[in-house]
Order: structure tokens, then C-alpha cells, then sequence
């Protein structure tokens, strides 16, 4: 039996979007495990919101893996709930620890390998956020669209923790480092309020 055109380009859309997903699973499955060891060695509280960013993308990555494999709008409302929730997990716990250390004048400790991380982070997220926001258009799929969206969030996180972990380690600029983790609040909670706002009226 032939397959409509229409449903071999979607079918095709679907694959690059799992496989945009998987890359992005693996890349933070890794970048927890390194972060966590730069984290402690520096003492960073950037690297370690980082890090726990990378959780939170691992988590999204699994939503919207599970959301491809089905159809449906509740499916899609549950999925895009459950990437909400997990921009407000990012925000709140950043908010905490930046705001802790920006109080107590927590120094962290000069990371040659955070900072190469962080670079090399950004271009990789940067460019899978551009792949999910093509295809996601071209599927009309919001979840992929929104899971895009965190990863730029996770790209634009990196170059906050870059400056700050640079500024920290070339001019001393101690508060650099935790200021740097509060720059990702706002992009975070900007997107919780636009999955969780209730649809307009009109």
C-alpha cells in the first residue's frame, strides 16, 4: 500500500525530531556528570545551576521523546505542563543559591574547564534549539517548539555562566559567578508563565 507524501515528509519530520532529542539527551546525561565534578572543584555556584539545568533538559528531552510517540491534544497539554514545571524548579533553585551566595560573598574558585565547557555547550545547544524550532514549525508540534525553547534557554545559561566564570577568573569579579545564575530566572519564568497563562478570550 503507498503512503500519502504528506505522511512520509511527517514521518521523516518525526525522526529528526526524536534524533534532535536524543542528541540533546546525551550531550546532559554528559554535561551532568562533568558539571558536577567542575561544580565542586570550584566551588561555583553557576556551574552548578548549570549543571542542574542539564537535569532539567535531560527531563525535558524525555517529555517530548514520550510526546512524539503519541498524538492527541491532552498529550501535548500534559507534556508542555510538565516542561513548565520544570522551568519553575530551574528559576526557584537558582534564585536560592544565587541569591545565598550573593549575601554570604561565596567566592568560587577559577575553572579553565568550566569555562571551555560552557563554550562549547553554547554552540551545541544554540544550534539544536534553531533544528527543534524548524521542525517543530514544520510539524506544527508546540511541545517541540517549546522543548526548543529550553534548550535555547540552556544556550543563552551558557554564555551567562561563561562571562561570569571568566569575569570571576580574569578581574576577581567574585560576584560574577552567582550573578550569572540569576540571569537565567528571568528567561525561565517568562516561559513558565506563557505555558501555564490561560489561552486569551478572543
Amino acid at each position: 500500500m503507498n503512503i500519502p507524501v504528506d505522511d512520509v515528509h511527517r514521518m521523516r519530520l518525526l525522526r529528526v525530531g526524536r534524533g534532535l532529542e536524543w542528541c540533546t539527551l546525551a550531550w546532559n546525561v554528559i554535561g551532568f556528570v562533568v558539571l558536577a565534578v567542575l561544580a565542586v572543584r570550584a566551588a561555583s555556584v553557576a556551574l552548578a545551576g548549570f549543571g542542574l539545568d542539564s537535569v532539567i533538559e535531560i527531563g525535558a528531552s524525555v517529555v517530548v521523546l514520550w510526546e512524539l510517540a503519541g498524538t492527541g491534544a491532552a498529550r501535548q497539554e500534559r507534556a508542555l505542563r510538565l516542561i513548565g514545571v520544570a522551568f519553575i524548579a530551574l528559576a526557584v533553585y537558582l534564585t536560592v543559591q544565587s541569591v545565598t551566595a550573593l549575601v554570604t560573598g561565596h567566592h568560587a574558585r577559577p575553572s579553565a574547564g568550566g569555562i571551555a565547557w560552557s563554550a562549547i555547550t553554547a554552540a551545541v545547544m544554540f544550534s539544536l534549539a534553531a533544528a527543534k524550532g524548524r521542525v517543530g514549525r514544520a510539524l506544527r508540534n508546540p511541545v517541540l517548539q517549546t522543548e526548543g525553547r529550553v534548550t535555547f534557554i540552556d544556550g543563552v545559561l551558557a554564555v551567562a555562566v561563561l562571562i561570569g566564570v571568566l569575569l570571576d577568573a580574569t578581574l576577581g569579579w567574585w560576584w560574577a559567578d552567582p550573578l550569572a545564575g540569576l540571569v537565567i530566572v528571568f528567561y525561565a519564568a517568562r516561559e513558565a508563565i506563557t505555558i501555564f497563562r490561560p489561552p486569551s478570550a478572543a
